[in-house]
Formats: structure tokens, C-alpha cells, sequence
């Protein structure tokens, strides 16, 4: 087998011949600083806080937020900023007289851990003074509540409940560098917030962020008088330990080998300590969990044993919190993570980080109106990220998968999601917020008025606004209260209408998670044929209820799912996520009925959600999309990549590699998509060319 490990290099030293051997010498004799992190040897919990480089700064952070109304907190990773800044709030009286200081992350694994560590320094009990709240989960007590953790999104739902949040004295907006939707959509809401309730304060708090841009946005002086500003930025230098950057010195060909053979490497080589690599998604964890695995079994029994966990985010949380518990002594930790790991987290004991370069981000093209996923590399704001997860809690090193030269061409920033993701939710989320011209709303990064356009047409049809662009009564409301996109959020609320609420529950559940389907490398004809007695001609969907249905019938066996290459982990977070829809179906009165077993209920309830995403086969071979005509082809793992593809599809989403491939495919019968889609059908010239060719192409099914 030929080796994939990558050699290395620490810019400011000469280019080593070799691998990792050489490095760990060299930056041994040379800095000092790879000494061995002992966790037994324990100092006191003040102390540890005290040795924070922003210890230093607290008098100053508690300055500036009595003079400015915002204040742009820039910190190293390490710095201690995520767990300190909010205690010294509190402490400060900012959570006197019933308030709260409201603190957000973008993730919910952050948001939960980042509180757990918070209430251990506190001396309490999660839940009681110091809280979380997530999507499904509210971990806080209403009366006693001082430091309340969330993520962005669940802020940006509180605000549906409370539009002034009057509860909270002071909002620490952290990690904002990431720029989420629901954060830059809780920047803008907060900003007007301020207009009515000058007395409260905001903190935004990041690494790496653009800190002129958000001091700007919340700067109400319009005057030249800089006395006059209404928001400061505050830069915390330092972090707790160093960590040493080395490069490779040449391009990798296989990113996810090259991850395996330098996590072999590292293991071989370098001193105690666990290590993190990062790659793109679940499914690229899975794989090289599997390669480590093989990996791990063929190391000599006399050797430092390693144990391999997966992080990702549809991972159920137990599983995600397993990589937070300390092992063995005589064990070295090796964390699989995607970005989810890239911020706020601490993972104790981590020396090593290696970076593949690649982050799995959403992305949409306003002019096709096609939304996906697509690889792309890092910013040099996630790589930075992502380095000083070493240097947490000990001395580390960052390992990265490409040269110093790529990681200077690589964008300062992640284009904010805002800029690349389909507007719907948006534009759903601040009209129920009470925002009805959503195009002059004042977005940190305004996105393109054809996006906003194509979100407005796209919510209309769906029926979540009315004529007048109001939001509609009751199905609007509704659609705005769900925690899924909004052609999710549709499927399910008409599905009790069609008659088929239970199935499509579980179509829902499933759709949420990836790869329900595994396939080992050395079993993919086995793992194939037992895909197919899943299969079914409608599609993808229909594929994973029946996978779903068989599920409960042999009584959610793990041996059941491992015989037919099932992924049971998977299934069980999808039993979780069903269970959590059905009481918002209930909550909004739907009819818990079964189709019982009539298909075509199913398909027409599915269309009814995800008719704009249609597309039809065309005499070249590729589909074309409805709306657009833009080619488009069927992703190689659905059920319907047949010799016979289907005439009519709809689907979830694209995934765009080095063609547009749609994923989660449904059969349906073109005059459907006029049927339950009028409105979608009258926008344009192109759009009646495609209702005409849907009226006379149509063929009996």
C-alpha cells in the first residue's frame, strides 16, 4: 500500500527530508514548548481562571460596557473569553434584579459544553444558575437562571415570544466570525432592540473576526465626533499556550489517507497526547474511521493503544459528548471531527490538530434557485480556528494538509451563510418577528435582491404569505415556529390533510441524518444487494421508510441494522428527531393518520413541500430543472440511478461536485406540480413554457 503521509515543515526552519520524526526533534531542541501535558497534576479552579491572558482585561471589558452600548471583543482562541466574559457580568450585578446574561454559539455542542464548564467554575449545578437552551432541549430554571446559554437560532426564536427580550441585560454574541444565518439575522434584530431599549448592552466576541464591520454596524454616532461612539473594540493578546504551525511541504493527493497515515505517524512518533483531524462530513468521518480502525488492530500489543471517536453533527448527543471523558492513561484519544469541533469546545488533552483544508458548506445559486452542499477549502479565519484547538490546555502543534503557500491564497473569511443559502427561512423568520419590509431590513451583509426575490416567490407558493406579502394565517405562523426549512415545515403541516402524517414523520425524521445506508469498502456488493430489498421504484424517500418500518418491525435490533449494512445509530437519532415533530404536529392540531400503504398519498404529500425543486428528463439524458432548465442529474447512491431513469422528479437538495447531483429523489406525476403548485407556475414566461410541457408530456402512470 502505498503511503499517503505528507512530509512536514515549520515555517522560520529549514525544510525537513522527511516525516514527522524529524519535526519533533527539531522543534524539541528549539522552542521548548512541546512539554508533556500531565492532567493529575491539578491547580485550583480560581487559579486556572486567573491565568487567562483575558484575566487581565476584565476591569476594561467591564469599562467599556458601561460608557459604549456594544462592544467587539477580539480574542486568541484560548484566551478564555467564551467562559470568563460571562462570569465577569455577572459578577459585575449585570444579572441583578431577575435578569439574565444571555450568551450564544453557533452550535449546539458548544453551547452545552461551553455551559457545563461555566458551572463547574461557579461551583453549581447545570441547569440552575448557569443553563443551556437548544433546539429541544431547555436546561434552565426560570427563577434562578444568571448565565444562560444558547445557540443563535434558539435567540432568534425567544425573540418570536419576546421581540424586546426583556428578560436579558446584556447578549454576548460569540464565535460571530462564523456568521450564521440566525447570527447575522439576531445582529440586525438586535441593533433595532437597542433603538427601543438603550440600556441594554451587546458583546460580540470572536478569534478572528472583521471587528471594524460589527463596531461600525453598531455605532449609532453619525457625527465625526468619535466621543460620541456608541460601540468600541477591545483586542485580548495572548492564549495560554503556544501551539507550532507545520506545513506540508508539497500538495496531498488523497486528503483522507493522508489524515489516517499522519494520525499513524503522530502516534508513532510524538510524545502523549490526543489528536483531532478535521474533515469535511459524515460521511468522510465514517470512512476514515473505518481506515483507522484496520489501522489500530495491526499496532504491536506493546504499543501506547489509541481510541478512535467520530464527531459530527447529526452524531445523537450522547455519542458527541463521549469525546469530552477522559480514558486510560496509557490511551491516546483520536477525535474524527467535522467543523463542528472548530470552535469554542474544549476537548481535554488535545496536542495535536490536523487540518485537511476542506469545509462541507451550504451553498445556493440565486439564479438557478438550487440550494446544496459543496466542499470547499478553509478560510484562514477556520484554519486559525481550528490550530488553537491545540493549545488549549497544553502546549500543541497544528499539522496541515497543504502547503504555506495555499494557505496564503486561501480567503481571509468564510463567505457569511447569509450570502449563499436560500432566503426563505430568513425572510419566514422576520415577518413572524414583525419585520414586514424585509428588503430595506438592515443586514450586516445584505444579500442579493435576486435571492430575496426568489425566497418571496418561493414562501408564496408554499402559501406562508398572502397577496400582500403578510404572512399567512395560520399556515405562515406555523411554518415560522417550525425548526426545519420551510419546504420541510410545509410537507409535514398538510400531511395530516393528504393522510399521511405518520409516514411522512418518519420520511422527515430520516431525511435529516446522512448515510442511513453503510458500505465497508471490502463488502460493497453485499451492502448493495441489501440496499436493494429496501428499493422501490418511487424513490429515495419511499426507500427510507420502508428501511424505517423494517426498523421497528425487528424491534430497533442493532445486530438487524448490522446484517443489513444499516447504520443504527443513525436510525435511533432519527426515532429521537420523529418524536420531537410529532409533538409540534400535535401542537398545531395535524391529524395522526396512516396512508396505509397507499404510495401515491405519500408522493403527492412530498411534492406538495418540494415542488420547486422539479425536474423533468430530457432527450439528451440529463434532467433539466422546471423552472430554469438547468441540467441537472441523479446522485449515483439514489435508488432511481437506473438504466430506466423517471420521466418526473422532485428532490431535496443538490450536491455540487464536478456535476449538479440531486439527492433524496422522488417520482411524481407532472400534473401534480400544476395541481398543488399554481401559484410556483405563474411567475414568469419560463415558468408557463414548463406548466405547457408538463400538460402535454404527461403519460398515464
Amino acid at each position: 500500500m502505498a503511503s499517503f503521509a505528507p512530509k512536514f515543515w515549520k515555517p522560520g526552519t529549514d525544510k525537513p527530508g522527511a516525516g514527522l520524526t524529524e519535526e519533533r526533534s527539531q522543534v524539541s531542541e528549539g522552542s521548548g514548548e512541546c512539554a508533556i501535558y500531565n492532567p493529575y497534576v491539578a491547580i485550583s479552579i480560581e487559579q486556572q481562571r486567573q491565568r487567562l491572558p483575558v484575566f487581565k482585561h476584565r476591569n476594561h471589558i467591564l469599562y467599556l460596557l458601561e460608557k459604549y452600548k456594544a462592544v467587539v471583543i477580539v480574542g486568541e482562541t484560548g484566551c478564555g473569553k467564551s467562559t470568563q466574559i460571562p462570569q465577569y457580568l455577572v459578577e459585575a450585578g449585570w444579572a441583578a434584579e431577575g435578569y439574565v446574561v444571555g450568551v450564544t454559539q453557533p452550535r449546539r455542542v458548544a453551547a452545552v459544553t461551553v455551559a457545563q464548564r461555566v458551572a463547574e467554575e461557579r461551583g453549581a449545578i447545570i441547569g440552575h444558575e448557569v443553563g443551556y437552551s437548544i433546539r429541544f432541549e431547555d436546561c434552565t430554571d426560570p427563577n434562578a437562571t444568571k448565565i444562560k446559554f444558547m445557540t443563535d437560532g434558539y435567540l432568534v426564536r425567544e425573540m418570536m415570544n419576546d421581540p424586546l427580550l426583556t428578560k436579558y441585560s446584556i447578549i454576548v454574541l460569540d464565535e460571530a466570525h462564523e456568521r450564521t444565518l440566525h447570527t447575522d439575522i439576531a445582529v440586525g434584530l438586535l441593533k433595532k432592540i437597542q433603538r427601543k431599549r438603550p440600556e441594554m448592552r451587546i458583546v460580540i466576541a470572536s478569534a478572528t473576526l472583521d471587528a471594524e464591520a460589527f463596531r461600525d454596524f453598531f455605532n449609532q454616532n453619525e457625527s465625526d465626533n468619535a466621543s460620541l461612539d456608541t460601540a468600541a473594540i477591545l483586542t485580548v493578546e495572548g492564549r495560554t499556550f503556544p501551539v507550532d504551525i507545520f506545513y506540508s511541504i508539497s500538495p496531498v493527493p488523497d486528503y483522507l489517507k493522508a489524515t489516517v497515515e499522519t494520525i499513524m505517524k503522530l502516534h508513532q512518533s510524538e510524545p502523549a497526547g490526543d489528536i483531532l483531524a478535521f474533515v469535511t462530513g459524515q460521511e468522510e468521518v465514517e470512512g476514515v474511521m473505518e481506515m483507522l480502525i484496520k489501522q489500530i488492530k495491526s499496532l504491536p500489543p506493546d504499543h501506547m493503544k489509541m481510541s478512535a471517536m467520530p464527531m459530527y453533527a447529526n452524531l445523537p448527543g450522547r455519542e458527541q459528548m463521549r469525546v469530552f471523558e477522559r480514558i486510560g492513561r496509557n490511551t491516546r484519544k483520536v477525535v474524527i471531527a467535522t467543523n463542528i469541533a472548530e470552535t469554542s469546545i474544549t476537548i481535554n488533552g488535545i496536542g495535536y490538530v490536523i487540518d485537511s483544508g476542506f469545509v462541507k458548506l451550504r451553498a445556493y445559486n440565486s439564479k438557478t434557485g438550487l440550494s446544496g452542499l459543496v466542499v470547499v477549502p478553509v478560510s484562514q479565519a477556520s484554519a486559525q480556528q481550528r490550530a488553537g484547538r491545540a493549545g488549549r490546555i497544553r502546549s500543541g502543534k497544528a499539522y496541515r494538509l497543504y502547503t504555506e503557500e495555499d494557505y496564503q491564497n486561501l480567503k481571509t473569511t468564510t463567505v457569511p451563510e447569509m450570502q449563499r443559502t436560500d432566503l426563505s427561512t430568513v425572510i419566514l423568520q422576520l415577518k413572524c418577528l414583525g419585520v414586514d419590509n424585509v428588503l430595506r431590513f438592515n443586514f450586516l451583509s445584505p444579500p442579493s435582491s435576486r435571492a430575496m426575490r426568489r425566497g418571496l416567490e418561493l414562501l408564496y407558493a408554499l402559501g406562508g404569505i398572502d397577496d400582500h406579502a403578510k404572512l399567512a394565517q395560520p399556515l405562515g405562523v406555523r411554518m415560522a415556529e417550525f425548526p426545519l426549512e420551510p419546504m420541510f415545515a410545509k410537507m409535514l403541516l398538510v400531511s395530516g390533510e393528504f393522510g399521511c402524517s405518520e409516514e411522512i414523520l418518519s420520511i422527515a425524521a430520516l431525511l435529516q441524518l446522512q448515510n442511513i445506508f453503510q458500505t465497508p469498502s471490502n463488502q460493497k456488493g453485499k451492502a448493495e444487494q441489501a440496499k436493494r430489498r429496501f428499493s422501490v421504484a418511487e424513490g429515495d424517500p419511499i426507500t427510507l421508510l420502508n428501511v424505517y418500518e423494517a426498523f421497528i418491525k425487528f424491534g430497533k435490533n442493532s445486530k438487524w441494522c448490522h446484517e443489513n449494512y444499516l447504520n443504527y445509530k443513525g436510525l435511533c437519532r432519527a426515532l429521537t428527531i420523529r418524536g420531537q415533530l410529532r409533538k409540534l404536529l400535535k401542537k398545531f392540531k395535524v391529524k395522526m393518520v396512516s396512508s396505509e400503504g397507499d404510495v401515491d398519498i405519500i408522493c403527492r404529500c412530498i411534492t406538495a413541500g418540494f415542488f420547486a425543486n422539479a425536474a423533468r428528463l430530457h432527450s439528451t439524458g440529463e434532467y433539466l430543472t422546471i423552472h430554469d432548465d438547468h441540467p441537472i442529474h441523479i446522485h449515483p447512491t439514489s435508488v432511481l440511478y437506473t438504466e430506466k431513469p423517471p420521466q418526473w422528479v422532485v428532490f431535496r437538495e443538490v450536491l455540487q461536485t464536478n456535476k449538479d447531483y440531486m439527492r433524496d429523489v422522488t417520482v411524481v406525476d407532472p400534473t401534480w406540480l400544476y395541481e398543488l403548485a399554481p401559484h410556483y407556475y405563474q411567475y414568469g414566461t419560463d415558468m408557463e413554457i414548463a406548466t405547457k410541457r408538463a400538460r402535454t408530456e404527461a403519460t398515464p402512470r
